[in-house]
């Protein structure tokens, strides 16, 4: 019982970790814009947390754990119902780690990151609208079911597909969704001009740079709590290969964009860092501190590439929210059947190889994490999230209209979708 309590206090640690994640995503959006969207920014991501929550309790949890289903889509019911023992209390024996209600919480916090990818990357020029209509469709269905594959238990995971903790079941899915959206909404009033590339720089670095050390600290949480337990071992590796992945991740990045820019850029520094964390969160728990090195170093290096590739693209992404959570979260994903190694055992924890025969140690044992189901994957993950998001976005800029007037644009979403000025005693960067 003591063990049981003592998991249970860490995945709610945990929770409150990820759940802080998302002053760190708004802090990130705001610093890396203009102030006078500033409003906007905040109204999105409180409306994608608050309405996340809600729509995770009506239908989310059931449709991402419907327990027996076919492998694509299931659901189990509205609402919450706790299992319960014949007195009428919480039934503990749910799981070993933790109780049917801090998995629920848990699980929830992750639920609203996806829509926070893709506020970034349309912000100052989407209507609060129809981003709101977004929001509800894709936290509360989407997302779900494409977690459903994998976590809750679906053809991925028969498939031996392997997410520890999301860099496509949470990153991915925002990402294509990002991309999807910022080529139907187009690119702000003076990002491209005469075919040449313009800096709109953001108002407050410091912020930002706040908002990516909050964001590093959240993810503590994010892969600590992937866990499912307390375990001191796991546990630790993981935070361990998590910090490295975010500190090799910054430093390869700062290094690239200065060779290649020769500039010392803090907002590439600050990106390589998430990179890095994106990058390893798909198998934190698998993987050697050099191992995790190499895949932040990697990621770090992909964001510069990624982000020069985008902008050539003449996609607006403000954020580097594609770059990121995409591009890395793809890395991340195929990292782990290149590094990550995870032995096949039997029911008595004997180490077995290819062949299902007994062996002596690890080196000897099968590979259970391959290069084709994490391919499988990625692949599978990209076509729900593209057509899905597609069909969403593209419905709404076909009835309502998905983008602001270019009055609005230029005066700011705050006035005109707001009616507040986040800053009334002084106006910076009007345009």
């Amino acid at each position: 019982m003591e063990l049981f309590t003592t998991n249970n206090i860490w995945m709610m640690i945990c929770t409150a970790l990820v759940f802080f994640m998302h002053l760190g995503f708004a802090f990130l959006e705001i610093g890396l814009t203009r102030q006078k969207n500033t409003i906007n920014i905040l109204f999105k991501n409180i409306f994608i947390i608050t309405v996340g929550l809600l729509l995770y309790y009506l239908v989310g949890f059931n449709l991402m754990y419907p327990g027996e289903f076919n492998g694509f889509i299931g659901f189990s019911g509205f609402g919450l119902e706790a299992p319960l023992t014949e007195s009428g209390t919480l039934d503990l024996t749910y799981n070993e780690g933790y109780t049917y209600w801090t998995d629920f919480l848990f699980q929830g916090m992750f639920a609203a990151t996806a829509a926070t990818i893709v506020s970034g990357a349309v912000a100052e020029r989407i209507k609060i609208g129809p981003f709101m209509i977004f929001t509800v469709l894709y936290v509360g269905l989407v997302y779900p079911i494409a977690g459903s594959w994998k976590w809750g238990g679906g053809f991925l995971d028969k498939l031996g597909f392997y997410d520890f903790a999301g860099s496509t079941l949470v990153h991915s899915v925002g990402g294509w969704a990002a991309l999807v959206a910022v080529c139907l909404l187009g690119a702000r009033i003076g990002k491209f001009k005469d075919g040449k590339i313009q800096a709109i720089p953001g108002h407050n670095i410091p912020i930002a740079t706040a908002g990516v050390l909050i964001l590093w600290l959240g993810w503590f949480g994010f892969n600590g709590g992937s866990v499912l337990s307390a375990d001191p071992e796991l546990t630790s590796l993981t935070l361990v290969t998590t910090c490295l992945a975010a500190a090799s991740g910054g430093v390869f990045s700062a290094i690239t964009s200065t060779i290649m820019f020769k500039n010392l850029d803090l907002t590439m520094f600050l990106n390589g860092i998430l990179g890095g964390l994106v990058g390893i969160t798909a198998g934190a728990d698998v993987m050697s501190p050099i191992d995790a090195i190499v895949i932040g170093a990697i990621s770090g290096v992909i964001i510069v590439f990624a982000v020069s590739f985008i902008d050539k693209l003449k996609l607006d992404d403000p954020v580097g929210a594609i770059a990121v959570h995409l591009v890395c979260g793809i890395w991340g994903t195929l990292a782990v059947g290149i590094f990550g190694f995870k032995p096949l055992t039997n029911d008595a924890g004997e180490f077995l190889n290819a062949d299902g025969n007994v062996v002596a140690s690890t080196l000897d044992a099968a590979n259970a994490l391959s290069f084709l189901p994490q391919l499988y994957g990625v692949l599978a993950y990209a076509a729900i999230c593209l057509v899905s998001s597609f069909l969403i976005i593209f419905t709404l800029k076909k009835t309502v209209g998905i983008r602001v007037s270019e009055l609005e644009e230029l005066e700011g979403l705050d006035a005109y979708e707001h009616g507040m000025d986040a800053y009334p005693d002084f106006r910076l960067n009007e345009h």
